[in-house]
């Protein structure tokens, strides 16, 4: 069946959802550091909703495969921060990989409830001036979806490359996390 531009068009429910419409936030304290910078969720520029696979089991039966449902894995997480002049987020990443593993002796967290946390990213939407519809008024943002990382843990903060051709240009990083799992959630964060 062929379907018009008038059918896409009223399929696009909100004009789609937007990727440059979210917030991360790690509630609580950092281990090592303490409480996160206030500005962790403006200056965190870029993140994602890693892939969670399920992998399959070959079951050999009379020399045909039968495919079986495996164990669920998540993927790394990683975002990415604008780094500022005080290095806050970058320093409170880097205290939070020393107190799991120590730079001078490798000793460190043996307790994993000591240094994993949970994060949040939500996704927002634009509000919309139409009364009658479930989307807040005013213009403002509203929160469409949530998901909820359980037991993270920074495992890699990337370089910032230095250099003086680079003059027009706001150094960034990344940091990997490990993520137990996550989940759809309707918890705020």
């Amino acid at each position: 069946m062929a379907h018009s531009i008038q059918d896409f068009k009223s399929a696009l429910i909100g004009g789609g959802a937007r990727p440059n419409l979210f917030e991360v936030t790690i509630p609580g304290d950092i281990p090592g550091t303490g409480a996160l910078s206030a500005n962790f969720p403006i200056l965190c520029k870029a993140a994602a909703l890693p892939a969670s696979n399920v992998a399959s089991i070959d079951v050999p039966f009379r020399g045909r495969i039968f495919k079986v449902a495996g164990d669920r894995t998540f993927d790394t997480w990683t975002i990415t921060v604008i780094n500022d002049q005080d290095f806050a987020i970058r320093t409170a990443m880097e205290q939070w990989m020393q107190f799991i593993g120590q730079y001078a002796d490798g000793s460190g967290a043996t307790d994993p409830a000591s240094y994993m946390r949970t994060a949040f990213v939500k996704q927002f939407r634009r509000g919309a001036a139409n009364v009658g519809t479930n989307i807040a008024v005013g213009g403002g943002l509203e929160t469409i979806k949530t998901y909820k990382f359980y037991d993270i843990f920074p495992t890699t903060i990337s370089a910032i490359d230095l250099s003086y051709d680079t003059s027009d240009t706001i150094e960034e990083f990344t940091v990997d996390f490990q993520v137990q799992y996550w989940t759809p959630s309707t918890e705020e964060a």
